[in-house]
């Protein structure tokens, strides 16, 4: 397929993968278009899950994927429109009977202690997205920003078994949530959230994305499977969409992961979804082995910010 064709068969997708096609990669915010990500398709889907209580599955982080959390996520991620009432009603009881003793988010009751720095980083992208106030996230970010190691990135084992190295799943999940309340507009501990997300961003272009900095060996052969939803794993096509939504120059050592996701480019001009994280979903939006619209509209929307042919 010519790129025509390829933005033509986009466009034949979800109205939330039309209405990223149209923002991203034609340059128009058809708000119409997004309005209509609650009444269709996926959205639609979704939000008819709701249970009466106002949250999804079974509790705020069980069961995978269909709980409260990654359903949230992924209304994020569709771009269901920010001011949805319902959505907001949700992160609002979340807020309510879901924080930690550290004022981040408890998993559950018998965590209440400590909570987890990857679905805080999660938690404050969609709150962050669904216009939560400012004042209501400042207990999340001090949480994130008690996490730190010393190599500059995070890791959620730090509360659990212990931890002395970063983790690329982790921390590009804080990354993602703090480029959402910056955008947002937010100026909460400005400062320190710049300092750890230079660091961050460090943490993984040192890896070159994927590359032990000591052997130079592969971290995670999975880190190189263009899944999606990514739930809370990493892989390359994750942390370059990430770099092109927060604006971040190009940078030498993205280029190995470029290689990689070139490669892996079908003969038609799209790529497929390589894998799927196992467990419940309440919509299958695409099939492993087969062609992929997210992973196709991923790919170009980095290409496009990279200046890359």
């Amino acid at each position: 397929m010519n790129n025509q064709q390829i933005i033509d068969w986009l466009l034949e997708g979800d109205v939330s993968i039309q209405f990223q096609v149209w923002r991203d990669l034609l340059g128009t915010d058809k708000k119409k278009l997004q309005s209509r990500i609650a009444n269709e398709g996926w959205g639609d889907i979704i939000l008819s899950k709701r249970n009466s209580d106002g949250h999804w599955g079974d509790r705020f982080y069980q069961p995978k994927w269909i709980s409260t959390h990654y359903t949230l996520l992924d209304l994020r991620n569709l771009n269901l429109p920010s001011n949805h009432e319902i959505v907001q009603g949700t992160i609002e009881l979340v807020l309510q009977n879901n924080l930690a003793d550290d004022g981040g988010i408890q998993l559950g009751p018998s965590t209440s202690q400590h909570s987890d720095v990857c679905v805080n980083g999660m938690f404050l992208n969609y709150a962050s997205y669904f216009k939560t106030p400012e004042k209501k996230l400042h207990s999340i970010i001090d949480s994130i920003l008690n996490e730190i190691m010393p190599d500059g990135g995070f890791n959620c084992r730090t509360t659990r078994s212990g931890a002395k190295h970063s983790s690329l799943h982790s921390t590009i999940s804080v990354l993602e949530g703090f480029a959402e309340f910056q955008k947002a507009g937010h100026i909460y501990r400005k400062k320190e959230i710049l300092s750890a997300q230079k660091s961050s961003i460090e943490f993984i272009l040192l890896h070159q994305l994927f590359l032990s900095d000591k052997t130079g060996k592969i971290i995670n052969n999975d880190f190189l499977k263009l899944s999606y939803p990514c739930r809370w794993k990493y892989d390359i096509l994750r942390a370059m969409d990430y770099f092109q939504y927060a604006g971040i120059e190009w940078d030498d050592r993205m280029k190995a992961a470029i290689d990689v996701l070139q490669t892996k480019r079908n003969n038609e001009g799209t790529w497929n979804v390589q894998a799927a994280h196992s467990g419940q979903v309440h919509v299958n939006m695409e099939k492993a082995g087969q062609p992929s619209r997210w992973n196709t509209l991923r790919v170009l929307r980095v290409m496009k910010h990279f200046e890359i042919e």
